[in-house]
């Protein structure tokens, strides 16, 4: 049979069923997805070194002649050593092997051989243990080293990569790249950068090889991308024809930064075109994005249209509820709150001057979603992506109005373009000023020893009237030697804050428990909350002024700075410690970067410089297709070239129809494939 792209792997040369099974727990299962199989690391075989000039503990390559044929060495039951020496013609080498009868076999006096590995002294005498070993002919050149899986060796994925590679040799000269962007772009043919990428020739080749496939790979992307986003956008119930925002403007009592002026204007943009605004308002915590979500809905309340907003909690609900009205009732904007906790009757009344228009803007939990919630003209639909509501939610509460806009809040700073790559669907806008008057948060790291001194300073705060949060890792005992929240509240009770007021808040409370502490917390019923990681999703407390962070080196920097941003949001300078007695760099390193700013987004920088683009985005990639080869940082400027190709393609071709685009358009929806977007067409 001819053997494609898309033939299933099994019927490739020399692989099968029973390696195809080994294949497919690497994604592998077609001949199209092991080509995309790239190596993690190369071994270049093709700069050898003499034995003399081998450097010590590293590895190398050395090409010699076999003196002597290895001899076996029983070491005991089950542990054979195989000892022989080779020269270059000048020093003499003794090479070890363990276990490995098949490679010893091989070893003929006289035969010149390539051997990769490391070489150690003793004395004057140069050794090599366990190398790699190739005959010398043919064998200078760059290997690659595939990831791998059990009873799949790298040395057999190369073996499949080659046949795949002469079986698919004239459908390698099929390019999806049409010519005039290869010729814009400077890159080489698909054939070209296969082969350079499995087999390079050399590191120049192996270096345009990369190029070219790290820019289709982000083309494909960002085509997909821009489709996405342009196949959701049919014609709005909701276009804005006035901009209100002056108005909005002089009712504030205080002066709105120039990022949350910006991020208004790109919001009422959207909203007076006649597709649906998607948007994500991106700001650290503290940045005023709740001063521009209530500028968006001013405008589309004025304009005749209903907005909603959708919190994770009841007392979140209540907290935007609040500071919403205060914002927009001298402006005559009606405020509504929903939560499921209300009483029937409360909820009919309110249901119904929702359905009749009366309530202007609806503030809700997850009750917004319920069957009997219906608005008159639901223009606009705000979300909070930080708490993760999902596709499906958003969906719904859309469902309600005819297309409305839909603007989804975050404070997670995260660089501008892999906002891109995470909301892929949404356009970006970033607060990236605070607004006056908001003083940094001052933040220490401390050893343990000085825990106790720590725990003065907390009390000083909470003798003036103010309130704290102590953070701890882990809920139960028994976990790891870390002491849990649990046990942790009873000794500081019992012990350093017998005197004060302490609550718990954990991940395995309740919901309803949780609603209750963050209550009594906010309405200052306890002095000091002793917390795991939940509470980084926690109501705004202007008087809770210091926190402590046990344990810091268990955190991510991203969630350290979530954690802290639970205080400094009030009038009173505040404080973050931190303890650890972490000495290991890594640990050090992200300690050091919370002490030294308060910026979101350069603490997202070296976040994805200490934890890589994998571990970064995580879980938290909504759906987009996995990139094979693409660095998101290392390959930033190549991004942008690849997204103004795309903008460029789709505005001349949006449904990449054309004849010289077809074989790109396949790719985009093999590429989107992957997690289910398959109506790209």
């Amino acid at each position: 049979m001819a053997v494609t792209l898309s033939t299933p792997i099994q019927f490739l040369k020399g692989v099968g069923e029973r390696r195809a099974s080994q294949f497919a727990r690497l994604g592998i299962t077609d001949i199209g997805a092991l080509l995309r199989h790239y190596p993690r690391q190369y071994e270049d075989w093709s700069n050898t070194v003499t034995i003399a000039a081998a450097p010590l503990g590293e590895p190398c390559c050395i090409k010699a002649t076999a003196l002597t044929a290895p001899q076996e060495h029983r070491v005991r039951k089950g542990l054979s050593l195989f000892k022989f020496t080779v020269s270059d013609g000048i020093s003499i080498l003794h090479i070890t092997l363990f276990n490995n009868k098949y490679a010893a076999a091989k070893i003929k006096v006289g035969g010149e051989y390539l051997f990769f590995g490391t070489v150690t002294a003793g004395g004057r005498r140069m050794e090599m243990a366990s190398p790699l070993i190739e005959p010398a002919q043919g064998g200078a050149r760059i290997r690659p080293i595939y990831p791998q899986t059990e009873g799949l060796t790298s040395r057999m994925i190369e073996s499949a990569m080659a046949n795949a590679l002469l079986a698919l040799d004239r459908e390698l000269d099929q390019d999806p790249l049409p010519p005039t962007i290869r010729q814009e772009h400077t890159l080489c043919t698909r054939r070209y950068a296969l082969e350079n990428i499995h087999f390079p020739t050399g590191q120049e080749a192996l270096a345009v090889a990369r190029r070219r496939l790290v820019f289709e790979e982000l083309l494909l992307l960002q085509l997909g991308l821009l489709r996405l986003k342009g196949r959701t956008r049919s014609r709005t119930g909701a276009v804005l024809t006035g901009d209100f925002t002056e108005e909005y403007v002089k009712l504030l009592p205080f002066t709105l930064t120039g990022a949350q002026t910006r991020a208004i204007a790109d919001c009422v943009r959207d909203m007076q075109g006649e597709c649906p605004m998607s948007r994500l308002v991106q700001g650290d915590v503290g940045s005023g994005k709740t001063a521009v979500a209530a500028g968006v809905a001013y405008t589309a309340v004025r304009n005749g249209f209903q907005a909603a907003m959708m919190a994770p909690t009841e007392i979140l609900a209540e907290q935007h509820a609040k500071s919403l009205s205060k914002l927009l009732e001298p402006g005559e904007i009606r405020v509504g709150l929903l939560t499921g906790s209300m009483s029937v009757a409360k909820k009919r009344e309110l249901l119904a001057f929702v359905a009749t228009g009366q309530i202007d803007f609806l503030i809700g939990t997850h009750a917004l979603l319920s069957e009997g919630v219906e608005f008159r003209r639901l223009g606009l639909v705000i979300t909070d992506e930080q708490h993760r509501f999902g596709v499906g939610q958003r969906a719904a509460l859309a469902a309600k109005g005819v297309n409305p806009h839909l603007l989804v809040m975050s404070a997670t700073p995260i660089p501008r373009t892999l906002a891109l790559i995470l909301y892929g669907d949404l356009d970006v806008s970033i607060l990236d000023e605070l607004p006056p008057g908001r003083r940094p948060i001052e933040t220490y790291a401390v050893g343990s020893v000085k825990r106790e001194r720590a725990y003065g300073y907390v009390r000083k705060h909470l003798d003036q009237g103010r309130q704290g949060y102590i953070v701890c890792p882990l809920v139960e005992e028994g976990e790891t030697d870390l002491i849990s929240a649990t046990e942790y509240v009873g000794k500081l009770a019992a012990g350093p804050f017998k005197n004060y007021t302490l609550g718990l808040l954990h991940g395995k409370m309740k919901p309803m428990e949780k609603e209750r502490v963050m209550a009594d917390f906010a309405g200052n019923r306890i002095q000091l909350l002793v917390s795991t990681t939940v509470v980084e999703v926690g109501v705004d407390v202007p008087n809770a002024v210091i926190m402590v962070i046990e344990n810091a080196e268990r955190f991510g920097l991203a969630q350290l700075h979530q954690l802290r941003g639970r205080v400094g949001r009030g009038q009173y300078q505040s404080t973050c410690i931190l303890i650890s007695d972490a000495q290991n760099e890594e640990a050090v390193r992200r300690l050091r970067v919370m002490c030294q700013t308060n910026d979101g987004f350069k603490i997202a920088d070296e976040d994805l410089k200490l934890r890589g683009p994998g571990d970064f985005f995580g879980s938290r990639q909504h759906g987009l297709p996995n990139l094979k080869i693409a660095d998101l940082m290392g390959d930033m400027p190549l991004f942008r070239e690849a997204q103004e190709a795309a903008q460029a393609l789709i505005a001349a071709d949006p449904a990449l129809e054309q004849p010289e685009n077809s074989l790109l358009q396949k790719e985009v929806q093999r590429l989107f494939n992957q997690v289910g977007e398959s109506g790209l067409n």
